[in-house]
């Protein structure tokens, strides 16, 4: 293989002329089989293993919410965007099926998952296109979000599709669909999350300044319209609904706890346990196993593209890959005071390559090297596995608990259309079809006052649990008792504006006792 851009700008003095790689027309035939196996056993292994019995989560009602016709749309605050929203509206529009809506995002996970990879195919050997997608594919993270309706997973396959198309570009300058393919790539990203598009794109103009890299003020142009594109919708809203970008931004940061410096690499160890969202995460360190792969990440990434530039072979690739991977990390990694573990999927989409470049070159030299990657990635699976379904599980007792408690909200006459408030109020107002409305934190959209009003027309139930006092507004209210919801002891609802014929059952309950 001919030398990398960048061993060519490390020698040359000036610019040069483009390095053409070896357009094997055959490269898409042999990667073809090997990258679809790799999509159709992830969206399988979902299916089958996460899928069923898996009802929304709290994030995710917000975004369904949206484009729902269960339920009036949930409040929908600053540093949300929409570009999953739309990603899930052609189901959600036409039925309320979880179940479908799991099944075509899971479909649409593996086709990203066959479509990112591919954008690789003319830079990288099938095999180590395939052992990537594997490895990515088989973390726990990744395989319960494929059917999720969250934006990180769609993030990092922008993000793999946009660096592969930039090395194609940056080698090729009659590849017009690579060209395409970075700003598409971005784009997609920035309409997933804003702020990750940014992180993509800035590696990216470095490095095509620093390669040297055929037409690069072509590459900038086209990473900064990327940008604009797909952050345009959230750029628009912010200056319609918070007074302006920086307004936005500022509320964002405030809801994330504020923006700042933060040493959170082992909140993400802790979170990797089975936590999908670490908020504080002040919590004991109970499963260190499940965060081994994590702490041997850097060596092996290290180890593939020690290896690559040793070897002269991909070398480019690597290290591009590595860079923007890690852009991708740092800002979860070092401003955001918490974590949550699909954060990072769309750097280890990308750290993937180096990864499967290192195991590719360790199971070469066969004998005791090739005998322990194997076991320790028969051990990694397993590990794996036993964390996915522990959450998937957890989640699945979630959703049979809400599906009992909107039910009993109905039996107290809790009916469309309705309003309800409080603890976990977004999840089950959805599932009761119902409005969720909050009087103050993040999603404060109501005052107490206008609650209490709703109440002489509708149904307005205000959820508490524990010890906990109802507000003010709704002492007086009659309070029902509601199953626990998971670790929410003690639910129960304050309920009032129900109409006697609307209630098969009007059992009052004493704050202070559990269902």
């Amino acid at each position: 293989m001919q030398e990398s851009v960048i061993d060519g700008a490390r020698h040359g003095g000036g610019p040069r002329a483009p390095l053409q790689e070896s357009r094997d027309p055959r490269a898409g035939t042999h990667a073809a089989p090997w990258l679809a196996g790799v999509a159709a056993a992830f969206t399988l292994a979902h299916l089958l293993l996460v899928a069923p019995g898996l009802g929304l989560g709290w994030d995710e009602t917000v975004y369904v919410s949206q484009v729902s016709r269960q339920a009036p749309a949930a409040f929908f605050s600053a540093p949300r965007a929409r570009g999953i929203t739309f990603l899930v509206a052609p189901v959600t529009l036409l039925t309320s099926s979880v179940l479908a809506l799991r099944v075509y995002l899971a479909v649409l996970a593996g086709c990203g998952l066959f479509l990112a990879l591919w954008a690789w195919r003319r830079l990288l050997p099938p095999s180590l296109l395939a052992v990537a997608g594997a490895l990515f594919a088989s973390l726990w993270v990744t395989l319960f979000y494929a059917g999720q309706a969250m934006p990180n997973l769609w993030v990092a396959y922008g993000a793999l599709a946009a660096t592969g198309c930039f090395l194609r570009a940056a080698r090729d300058p009659g590849d017009r669909w690579a060209v395409a393919g970075i700003g598409a790539g971005v784009a997609f990203a920035g309409l997933m999350r804003p702020t990750d598009a940014v992180w993509l794109a800035l590696p990216l103009a470095v490095a095509a300044v620093a390669m040297r890299a055929w037409r690069w003020p072509l590459l900038l142009t086209v990473l900064a319209a990327g940008v604009a594109a797909g952050c345009a919708e959230w750029v628009i809203e912010a200056q319609t609904r918070y007074g302006g970008l920086m307004a936005r931004l500022e509320r964002a940061s405030e809801i994330q706890g504020r923006l700042g410096w933060y040493l959170a690499v082992d909140d993400h160890a802790r979170a990797l346990g089975g936590r999908t969202l670490c908020r504080p995460c002040d919590v004991p360190w109970r499963h260190p196993a499940a965060a081994l792969w994590f702490f041997a990440l850097p060596l092996l990434v290290a180890g593939g593209v020690w290896r690559a530039l040793r070897e002269r072979r991909h070398g480019t690739e690597m290290v591009v890959a590595c860079a923007v991977g890690l852009s991708l990390a740092l800002p979860y990694l070092f401003t955001v005071g918490y974590a949550a573990p699909r954060f990072l999927l769309p750097a280890y989409a990308l750290l993937a390559l180096p990864v499967a470049g290192c195991l590719l070159g360790l199971c070469r030299r066969r004998g005791a090297a090739a005998g322990a990657v194997a076991l320790a990635l028969v051990a990694h699976l397993a590990v794996q596995y036993r964390v996915v379904d522990g959450v998937a599980d957890r989640v699945r007792r979630d959703t049979r608990d809400l599906t009992r408690i909107a039910a009993a909200l109905h039996a107290r006459g809790v009916r469309p259309p309705c309003v309800v408030s409080g603890e976990d109020a977004i999840r089950v107002a959805f599932r009761t079809g119902c409005a969720s409305r909050q009087p103050g934190g993040h999603d404060g959209s109501i005052t107490p006052r206008g609650l209490a009003e709703l109440a002489r027309d509708r149904p307005v139930a205000v959820l508490v649990s524990g010890a906990a006092q109802p507000p003010a507004h709704a002492r007086g209210w009659p309070v029902h008792r509601l199953p626990d919801l998971g670790r929410l002891t003690g639910y129960r609802a304050y309920v009032a504006g129900v109409k006697p014929s609307d209630a098969s059952r009007t059992e009052p309950v004493s704050p202070t006792r559990t269902s």
